[in-house]
């Protein structure tokens, strides 16, 4: 008996996210066929991409980039398309774009001198403009959650970790589960004395420091 409840539960752990993955595959593939009104399954995934592909080889290119760059102007002048638009741009361009936020994976120190730390990724590093000339922006991804917090440490609470930000990124989102490199790469920073209340030369100082 004892045999058959472990073969069970083995049989669930590869079974389940397997099920769930295809699932929901599934379930976008035929939302998106209902959306388009197409009767050919994953038919209408194919066309997004297509469209998605079609509009980014437009936008990169010169003859088009006029207009694109109206049509961004344009809806940029809307009071409300203006934050919902900025918003989702900003969010897409974090994770896809050109210009990607979460890819600098650090260690922070909650408090000088404090033994507990959290993951997160740098966001910003000038914050002169709010009178933080020695601070820099951590974004905090919450486990098994799409949400976070922003927070805003002093450059010597901050430790880059070497790691893939996806691998970071997981880590997190997991639980500390995924991510057998974060764990080698924090093993690392443990086993070597490197110290976030020590100030990095990667990071942004303040004037004259």
């Amino acid at each position: 008996m004892r045999k058959l409840v472990n073969y069970f539960l083995r049989g669930l752990v590869v079974a389940a996210p397997v099920g769930l993955t295809l699932y929901v595959c599934w379930t976008v593939l035929r939302a998106i066929d209902g959306w388009l009104g197409l009767s050919i399954p994953g038919a209408g995934f194919v066309i997004t991409l297509a469209v998605i592909t079609l509009v980014g080889f437009l936008a990169s290119n010169l003859v088009t980039r006029g207009v694109v760059a109206f049509l961004e102007s344009s809806l940029n002048r809307l009071p409300f398309v203006r934050l919902l638009y900025s918003s989702t741009k900003d969010l897409l361009n974090a994770f896809v774009g050109e210009k990607r936020r979460f890819d600098r994976p650090v260690l922070v120190t909650y408090f000088p001198g404090s033994t507990a730390k959290a993951l997160g990724f740098v966001t910003q590093d000038g914050l002169g403009r709010f009178g933080l000339d020695r601070y820099v922006a951590v974004y905090l991804p919450q486990s098994y959650n799409f949400a976070g917090t922003l927070m805003l440490f002093p450059t010597d609470q901050v430790t880059p970790v070497n790691a893939e930000s996806s691998e970071v990124m997981a880590f997190i989102v997991s639980g500390g589960v995924a991510g057998p490199a974060v764990r080698r790469a924090v093993d690392r920073l443990d086993a070597t004395g490197a110290s976030a209340s020590a100030p990095r030369s990667d990071l942004p100082t303040a004037p004259g420091t």
